[in-house]
């Protein structure tokens, strides 16, 4: 039996009352209801052990009733069962799933946005960027090379206590190794998409760099607050939601909750090794969706 025909069913053996204002309401106690019967054949178990012999029964029969509720509400807002199961299964994929996949299966995934561009205009497949920091100017700043030459910006932490935000860049890097996407990686290795107007201004022009500028500052003082992510292996469903909702019209919006999750939580791996000495070696690899340390620079 399907979703869609156990929902069917379940409507026609509906006997609550149809009385104006009642015929959510009712349901609604009901599943509430339900959910407190649940809890209480697990204490009984908990309770009694094995002479709480009929423990499963029980359980499969607080269950069923749990799933007439939601068929009958799901019936009463106009909404399909299956859908919604299909719907769920999707957000699970979505949040958790790359958890669950191998190597191969990551590499088949891999995103490449910029696979119809000339090379000058696609993200390097694999690159490495050497970090050192720089007292100057009565501050500590951080300088990134490729090949020794110089990209981006001498950064500073901008924050009046010395909390490593110079070294952000390191996230940007995280974004283009797991997600295949960095505004801000575009515009430092200079391989914006100007061939395509439109994509090089919705894509790669000043209000995505923005936007992913916001994600690095939000993420951050998430991080902050939970030891820089030290030892923590999920990241909060609300602040991945919000930064889906940022990127909602470009590009990444392919990129599930569960790929940003990857990248936040690598990219916090680097970044804690570049704090802690000062610098090293970052590779970034599209291809195989890692980015990874080296104590020291070449």
């Amino acid at each position: 039996m399907n979703f869609s025909e156990y929902q069917t069913q379940a409507l026609s053996t509906n006997q609550i009352p149809a009385v104006e204002g009642t015929e959510l309401f009712i349901p609604l106690l009901g599943l509430v209801g339900e959910v407190g019967s649940l809890m209480t054949e697990y204490k009984k178990h908990l309770r009694d052990g094995d002479a709480h012999k009929l423990f499963k029964e029980g359980i499969a029969e607080e269950l069923g009733d749990m799933l007439w509720y939601i068929a009958n509400l799901a019936s009463k807002f106009n909404l399909n069962l299956e859908e919604i199961a299909e719907d769920n299964l999707k957000k699970c994929r979505d949040r958790w799933g790359w958890r669950n996949s191998t190597e191969i299966d990551d590499k088949a995934t891999c995103y490449i946005f910029d696979n119809d561009f000339p090379e000058n205009e696609s993200l390097p497949r694999q690159f490495e960027v050497e970090i050192t920091e720089v007292s100057q100017d009565n501050s500590v700043k951080m300088k990134a090379f490729i090949n020794k030459q110089q990209i981006g910006n001498d950064l500073t932490d901008n924050s009046y206590s010395n909390d490593g935000y110079r070294f952000h860049d390191v996230f940007h890097m995280s974004y283009t190794a797991v997600l295949g996407w960095s505004a801000v990686t575009r515009s430092i290795l200079k391989c914006k998409r100007k061939s395509n107007p439109r994509i090089d201004e919705v894509e790669d022009g000043g209000r995505a760099i923005a936007i992913e500028e916001g994600i690095s500052a939000l993420a951050f003082a998430y991080a902050k607050d939970h030891g820089f992510l030290e030892g923590v292996r999920v990241i909060d469903y609300q602040l991945l939601k919000t930064i889906k909702n940022m990127t909602s019209h470009l590009e990444v919006s392919r990129c599930s909750l569960g790929d940003w999750e990857k990248a936040i939580l690598m990219g916090y791996d680097v970044w804690r090794q570049v704090e802690k000495y000062r610098g090293g070696t970052v590779i970034v690899d599209l291809d195989a969706r890692l980015i990874s340390y080296k104590m020291g620079v070449s």
